[in-house]
C-alpha cells in the first residue's frame, strides 16, 4: 500500500548561495557532489546532514525511503533535479511524486482567475506618493522597469511624468489586459527571470508582499544588478498571512517592520534614502527609495 504525502521533501539545487529556508526542516540530504554545500546548510539550519551515493543514479527509490524516514516532517535533498524548476518542494500522491505550488505560484494563480476583479477592487488613481519618490531622484527621460506592472494604473502616470517604462508582469491576465487598453507589456517574473536592463530605476508598487523573505532578499540582489534606483511599497505587519479579501481567492501576505526591512535592504547592496510610513484604510504600508550601494 502507498502511503500519501509521507513528507514534504524541499529540493534546492546544488549551488544555493543564501542559505535561508523557509520551511522548519529535519534533516539535509546531499548526493557526494553536493556534500560540502549539504554540510554548510545543515550547519546553517542545525540538522544533521545524511550523503547519498545513489542519489542521483535511482532519484525515486532513494526519495521515497528519505520520505518514509520522515513521515510528517520536511527535509531538504541538495542537488537532485527531477526535470522540476528549483527550488521545489514535493510529495508523493500514491502515483509518484507531484510539485506542491509555492505560495507565489497560489497567489499568481488567483490573479490569472480574478484579474479583472483585481481592477474592479483597487482605486483607480496610481501610488502617487511613491511615484513622487522617484521623481525626486531621475529626472524625465529615465528608463524604468516596472515589476508586477497589473493593470498599469502606475505605468501611465509615470509616462505622464516623462519617464520611459517597461511594463511587466508575472500574470498573463495582467499582461493581456494592458496589452488590451494599447500598451506594450512584457511577461516577467520577477522571481525567476532576468531583469535585462541597464535602466535608470526599478519600481515595484504592492509587489514585494507577495515574496518570502528569501525570495525578497534575491529579487531586490536582482535589482540592484539592474539599476542604480529602487523604489517600492510594502505593507507593514509582523507576520504571514493568507486573505481572500476581495478577490475571494487565496492570496499570500508577508509584512514587514521596519528594522528588518532596513536590514535586508543594507544586505542586499541597497542604501535607504528616503522610508515613510503610509497609513491607508488597509493598514499601514511602507513607501521606500533607495539607491545602490
Amino acid at each position: 500500500m502507498n502511503l500519501m504525502c509521507p513528507a514534504r521533501i524541499l529540493l534546492l539545487p546544488g549551488d544555493v548561495q543564501d542559505p535561508a529556508v523557509a520551511e522548519r526542516i529535519a534533516q539535509v540530504y546531499a548526493g557526494p557532489f553536493e556534500a560540502a554545500a549539504g554540510a554548510r546548510l545543515a550547519d546553517h539550519l542545525g540538522v544533521r546532514l545524511t550523503v547519498v551515493p545513489e542519489l542521483v543514479r535511482r532519484p525515486d527509490d532513494e526519495l521515497q525511503t528519505i520520505a518514509d524516514s520522515h513521515r510528517g516532517e520536511t527535509v531538504v535533498v541538495l542537488g537532485l533535479d527531477l526535470g522540476l524548476r528549483l527550488p521545489a518542494i514535493v510529495e508523493h500522491t500514491g502515483d509518484g511524486w507531484s510539485r506542491v505550488p509555492s505560495d507565489n505560484e497560489v497567489t499568481l494563480a488567483t490573479y490569472e482567475q480574478a484579474a479583472d476583479k483585481f481592477r474592479e477592487s483597487i482605486p483607480t488613481e496610481p501610488n502617487t506618493d511613491l511615484i513622487g519618490q522617484l521623481a525626486e531622484r531621475i529626472a524625465p527621460g529615465a528608463r524604468v522597469l516596472e515589476l508586477g506592472s497589473g493593470t498599469g494604473r502606475d505605468a501611465v502616470e509615470l509616462e505622464r511624468r516623462g519617464f520611459v517604462v517597461r511594463r511587466t508582469d508575472a500574470t498573463q491576465a495582467f499582461i493581456d489586459m494592458m496589452r488590451a487598453d494599447g500598451y506594450a507589456a512584457d511577461r516577467l517574473d520577477a522571481l525567476h527571470d532576468d531583469f535585462g536592463g541597464p535602466y535608470d530605476a526599478v519600481f515595484a508598487d504592492a509587489v514585494f508582499l507577495h515574496f518570502d523573505r528569501a525570495q525578497l532578499a534575491d529579487v531586490l540582489r536582482k535589482a540592484a544588478r539592474a539599476s542604480k534606483v529602487l523604489a517600492f511599497s510594502t505593507k507593514e505587519g509582523k507576520c504571514e498571512e493568507w486573505s481572500n479579501r476581495h478577490l475571494d481567492l487565496p492570496r499570500h501576505f508577508v509584512l514587514w517592520q521596519e528594522d528588518p526591512l532596513r536590514e535586508l535592504l543594507t544586505s542586499t547592496g541597497w542604501a535607504i534614502q528616503d522610508l515613510r510610513r503610509v497609513q491607508l484604510k488597509g493598514g499601514g504600508w511602507f513607501s521606500v527609495l533607495a539607491a545602490r550601494a
